[in-house]
């Protein structure tokens, strides 16, 4: 159970998940223990406000160093910054209208006087909460997002490898096409979440931080360092992780495309996400029936047919990133702000959390749900039999007999296989008996005479490409692990 205090009644308030009017608070983050506790830290209001501290200390921390500030002024603000509490915070903001200032004058209640008019010295309050929104975008990728996105490319390459040569019918336009293996098909995904996975690690850490004033100009900041303005921006952003526009210009906000990339990348990569859960999802139907997910006993799939055992989790994933999908326009828009700053991006910035709440949950998942994936390789096995299966030979035959010389292999391909639609014999007997093919067919090697007595074997370089896949995500995905352990070591 969750609670403030109300300004008017001055006593405590408390609210169940279930209260809150977002989806994400009542059904999926709020409700989840074990979710909350992980992720609460970074996306919540209470974690923001400790992100925004933390920047007020650097500050402090630099202004100690260069003698501007009392020598106890750091060591103070950062016992400060761990005393106070969101609640004070808020019923500050509430008081006098601001939410930067409520925070300075929180913390000052917990400082001695002499340091008091030192916090919060040369910055604006963009300074803080764009800092402090950088800095925690950074912590929670490096720290939740990615090792989730990590632990979901390990299952995709586990179903890849284990299912590198279990044959599957490829499909496209929703039809039979030519043969591949699931394996294959993980593979792709294996390196398109990798990919992701590293686009979304430039971006993270690309994001920038300012300590700039009130128009980005450095105008308090030249006050008392006249000669080395940027400078003390970058003693105070290196505290924190974090370095500037590369040359050191800005407005009073940071340019916003360093997030607008990230959330981008984020955005791109729950988009591969959908698609998995959605060919996944297809492969539920009763009528191909080649996976099957597996549930548990007391788990309903319908509240009227008892039998139905429906892909719930992977439709999650595609309808959750139908909601956040849109919101990438809201970022695009807010990188319009007019002069040196408005405030037109006050409320909408405030969503960027719930969009990677949304996409850290939908991880979660898809990745429950891939590992209870039962693959059935007598279903895939079905698909790949009659004689619209053999219409599959229509390719290499085309292919080979142009190869052989024969001046329109793809009209001779397509002869062959309208007559085995229309008598139901095969393509790999019409193919032989037919008298204008058979002088090229006569030099095909032993190999390729093989292909059509046996179609399934036609799957090109499927297996040795997802074993290749997933070798290269593997060495990837451990260096970019070992990476982000180190630096969250360093930070601590």
């Amino acid at each position: 159970m969750l609670g403030f205090t109300s300004l008017k009644e001055k006593k405590p308030m408390t609210y169940l998940p279930q209260d809150m009017a977002c989806p994400i608070d009542s059904r999926y983050y709020g409700t989840n223990p074990e979710f909350l506790k992980r992720l609460k830290p970074y996306v919540s209001e209470e974690g923001y406000v400790r992100y925004q501290a933390k920047v007020e200390v650097a500050l402090a921390q630099v202004l100690v160093e260069r003698k501007i500030a009392p020598p106890t002024l750091a060591e103070e603000l950062e016992k400060a910054a761990q005393t106070i509490s969101v609640e004070d915070v808020y019923a500050e903001e509430r008081r006098i209208g601001h939410n930067i200032r409520a925070l300075v004058n929180c913390l000052k209640k917990h400082v001695s006087e002499r340091a008091q008019p030192f916090i919060h010295l040369c910055a604006t309050s963009n300074d803080i909460t764009d800092t402090a929104m950088a800095l925690r975008l950074k912590e929670l990728t490096r720290d939740i997002l990615l090792p989730d996105l990590i632990q979901l490319e390990n299952v995709l390459l586990g179903l890849a490898s284990d299912h590198a040569e279990t044959i599957q019918m490829g499909r496209t336009h929703g039809q039979h096409a030519i043969p591949i293996t699931f394996g294959y098909a993980m593979a792709n995904y294996v390196a398109r979440v990798g990919n992701r996975i590293e686009q979304i690690e430039t971006a993270r850490v690309n994001l920038r931080g300012q300590l700039s004033g009130a128009v980005g100009a450095y105008n308090a900041l030249s006050l008392l360092v006249p000669d080395n303005t940027v400078g003390f921006e970058r003693d105070v952003l290196t505290k924190l992780g974090l370095r500037p526009v590369d040359t050191q210009v800005s407005t009073q906000v940071i340019h916003p495309e360093y997030v607008t990339d990230l959330v981008h990348a984020v955005t791109s990569a729950f988009s591969v996400l959908a698609n998995i859960a959605d060919d996944i999802r297809q492969l539920h139907r009763s009528e191909i029936s080649e996976v099957h997910e597996r549930y548990d006993a007391e788990r309903v799939g319908s509240s009227t047919m008892p039998h139905k055992r429906n892909p719930s989790n992977f439709e999650f994933v595609k309808s959750m990133w139908k909601a956040m999908m849109p919101r990438m326009m809201t970022l695009y828009m807010d990188q319009i702000s007019e002069h040196q700053r408005d405030l037109t991006n006050s409320a909408s910035a405030r969503f960027i959390t719930e969009l990677f709440t949304a996409f850290i949950y939908a991880i979660h998942r898809l990745t429950d749900a891939l590992k209870r994936l039962e693959v059935d390789d007598m279903a895939m096995s079905a698909q790949l039999t009659g004689t619209e299966f053999e219409a599959i030979l229509a390719e290499p035959l085309y292919i080979l007999l142009t190869a052989q010389g024969h001046p329109d292999g793809y009209g001779g391909a397509r002869k062959v296989v309208d007559q085995a639609r229309t008598t139901g014999e095969p393509i790999s007997k019409l193919m032989w008996a037919d008298d204008t093919l058979a002088p090229y067919l006569k030099n095909l090697s032993a190999k390729q005479r093989e292909l059509f007595e046996n179609p399934q074997r036609y799957i090109g370089a499927a297996i040795q490409q997802t074993h290749a896949t997933c070798k290269e995500w593997t060495k990837r995905c451990q260096q970019l692990t070992k990476q982000l352990n180190n630096e969250s070591k360093a930070s601590q």
